[in-house]
């Protein structure tokens, strides 16, 4: 178990990434030091006990934070190391009216259900029991002005991206857009699958476990995640076209401008070996107010294994 330096309860969650909040810890980066950011599932049990959205009194994947960087500006990024993911004895599986792929088949009423996990791993069904993959699906730093949803969308300093990647062993780089970037984090899942089919996989509350680095004057127009294997970029855009241009325009730009190869190198081998996929189900514009959980805009990934580097 990874030794914690700064704990964060769950009683300093909130909604929005919000540069108008005070920050609950300031760190400085580069010292090892590691805080642990715990989350909760109240919103998830509310919807189980009463299935009525409107009657909801918990917010929305709310994001404990935030955490002020010393020596961060604008223009910066922050790496955020995932050490550890903690959950608990259970999670959520729930079918939401309005929201998910699916919710021209599914009733138009809340469907929840009760998620044990264990040893065993994720019990998602009596006959269907997966290892738990634990992630980080909201993560992000404070914008210049005005409020970032921790729901939708994902924007370039972050949010609720619901990537799979931002797991243990994960480093994720977030652009800062005010001094200190005031890091917050939420959303805990025990499992996900790559999309997100119901916009509700196994949410779980839990304990997320990270340190902190800062890089100066990254310019990043977008998160980037790095696991042992792989550099994934985050392409964001309208239409989904628009997304994976701006995402494989990331890919090419590390190789050609950060890394010093000739633009037709770049080219031959992003178009052999970089994998891209849609990311998260948020997309990367501000929905329609009336149908908060209909996503505009899309979430790309493009994979760049490290073997070519």
């Amino acid at each position: 178990m990874t030794s914690v330096t700064h704990a964060l309860g769950k009683e300093l969650g909130r909604p929005g990434f919000d540069a108008g909040v005070d920050p609950v810890l300031r760190i400085h980066p580069g010292t090892g030091e590691t805080v642990s950011f715990e989350t909760d599932d109240a919103v998830y049990a509310e919807l189980h006990d009463h299935g009525d959205l409107a009657a909801l009194r918990a917010p929305i994947n709310p994001v404990t934070g935030p955490v002020f960087v010393e020596g961060a500006m604008p223009g910066d990024a922050l790496a955020v190391h995932v050490h550890e993911i903690r959950l608990g004895a259970y999670g959520w599986s729930q079918s939401l009216p309005g929201a998910g792929a699916l919710q021209h088949r599914m009733p138009d009423r809340v469907v929840s259900r009760h998620i044990p996990i264990d040893a065993e791993g994720v019990h998602l069904t009596d006959r269907h029991v997966v290892p738990a993959r634990p992630m980080i699906g909201c993560i992000g730093t404070a914008p210049a002005a005005g409020t970032h949803s921790t729901v939708m969308p994902t924007t370039a300093l972050g949010g609720n991206m619901d990537l799979t990647d931002v797991a243990p062993g994960a480093t994720v780089y977030l652009p800062v857009a005010v001094e200190g970037a005031l890091l917050s984090i939420g959303d805990i899942h025990a499992v996900m699958a790559r999309g997100e089919s119901s916009f509700v996989a196994i949410e779980a509350a839990g304990v997320a476990v990270v340190s902190i680095d800062l890089v100066k004057d990254a310019g990043l127009r977008a998160p980037r995640v790095e696991t042992a294997e792989e550099w994934i970029f985050v392409g964001l855009g309208d239409p989904v076209q628009e997304s994976i241009r701006r995402g494989y325009e990331d890919v090419f730009d590390h190789l050609v401008d950060e890394r010093g190869w000739e633009a037709m190198d770049a080219y031959a081998v992003m178009s052999a070996v970089v994998h891209s996929e849609l990311g998260g189900p948020t997309g990367s514009e501000n929905p329609d107010p009336l149908h908060p959980f209909r996503a505009i805009g899309a979430v790309t990934l493009h994979r760049l294994p490290k073997s070519v580097l």
